[in-house]
């Protein structure tokens, strides 16, 4: 897993602004590195910034300001064929009366390759993406997996440094996406290429991402690993776009040897840290629906927190009922459970331990 901070980075956005001549400002003040080998995704809703910032590493906008430097050299102007860096986009843009083989081959074609040299390597490409059978077919005779698979290939042929990748799963299925999200990072640990990815999927990019970069109004909300990000967010924003997050407001009582005692109304919780807010102010805290249980599956550890609620509504969700209770802090507190005994309007203990609980900015 890649560190938060490449220590020689392939790529390093270093104060980048965009403003487009209407006036909108896309990105703001933008600085990021991201390694050699790293599977980088930004992260963010429509308008957050996350797609202008690729544009802008692929060539196809300039900054308004501020420098990208990959491998140390300043490609800030550099139009994108002048790059090692390719982008597949969301519509695969394939020209759909060549076939397979002859889409994979067109670039390095027209820059002049050998054709013997690219028939061998359209050759592996195809066998590298599990099309070795389709070479003589065309994109409309082919899945939309199928020709996403196609679209990395002609990418990849190019050899470039640094693979774009702008929301290349967003036009298939569900069944078929999360079928491509394996594909997708196992063939980018195969080549160990660098790929940035813009997507609004959460879940994806906490599947496939080495690191995720999440943007919110143009600026970078956090940078981390999945893992980092989901359980230690370090804004509301993270929080709640990252999942489900129940959000609630303590007032810090005490401050204790062995860490801090906040009241939730009327509700104490004992936590296990200090926190940095002065007694008297109020705190906000965070917890994962999943982190909760609920009745007869209470935590057995001593310093547990345990409350009781109300269960308003329950939603089956398959693999797992997602309930929504009232607890005297909370009026619509979630907790996600396997096989539920509860049922609306019955009152229920809910238990959580104290260290999974998010202390985030006010």
């Amino acid at each position: 897993m890649m560190s938060s901070v490449p220590q020689s980075p392939l790529l390093a956005l270093q104060s980048i602004e965009k403003i487009y001549p209407n006036g909108f400002h896309a990105v703001h003040e933008l600085n990021l590195s991201i390694g050699q080998g790293e599977f980088l995704t930004l992260l963010g809703p429509s308008g957050c910034g996350k797609t202008s910032t690729l544009r802008m590493i692929g060539g196809f906008e300039l900054p308004s300001s501020g420098v990208i430097l990959l491998n140390d050299h300043d490609v800030t102007t550099q139009p994108p064929n002048r790059r090692p860096v390719n982008t597949v986009f969301q519509d695969y843009a394939l020209f759909p009366h060549m076939t397979i083989a002859e889409n994979i081959a067109f670039g390095p074609t027209i820059s002049g390759r050998k054709r013997e040299e690219v028939r061998h390597e359209v050759s592996e490409l195809l066998s590298t993406v599990g099309l070795n059978d389709k070479a003589n077919l065309y994109p409309g005779q082919l899945s939309g997996g199928q020709r996403q698979r196609v679209a990395l290939a002609r990418a990849l042929i190019q050899k470039p440094r640094l693979l774009l990748l702008d929301e290349p799963l967003g036009a298939l299925d569900a069944n078929m996406r999360e079928q491509m999200q394996m594909e997708l990072k196992n063939l980018q640990t195969q080549l160990g290429i660098t790929f940035i990815m813009v997507t609004h999927d959460q879940e994806e990019a906490l599947m496939l991402s080495d690191r995720i970069a999440v943007m919110n109004a143009g600026r970078l909300a956090q940078v981390g690993t999945p893992h980092e990000l989901y359980n230690r967010p370090s804004t509301e924003f993270v929080a709640s776009f990252l999942g489900i997050t129940n959000m609630f407001v303590g007032e810090v009582k005490e401050k204790t040897e062995h860490g801090s005692l906040i009241d939730c109304s009327g509700q104490i919780f004992s936590l296990l840290t200090k926190v940095e807010q002065p007694v008297g102010s109020s705190l906000k805290m965070g917890i994962r629906p999943e982190k909760c249980f609920l009745g007869d599956r209470i935590l057995a550890e001593a310093d547990s927190l345990t409350f009781t609620a109300r269960v308003k509504k329950s939603v089956f969700l398959g693999n797992m009922s997602r309930l929504h209770v009232e607890t005297p802090f909370c009026p619509d507190f979630v907790v996600d459970i396997r096989d539920s005994r509860v049922s609306e309007g019955d009152i229920t203990a809910i238990s959580i331990n104290p260290s999974n609980i998010m202390i985030l900015p006010s």
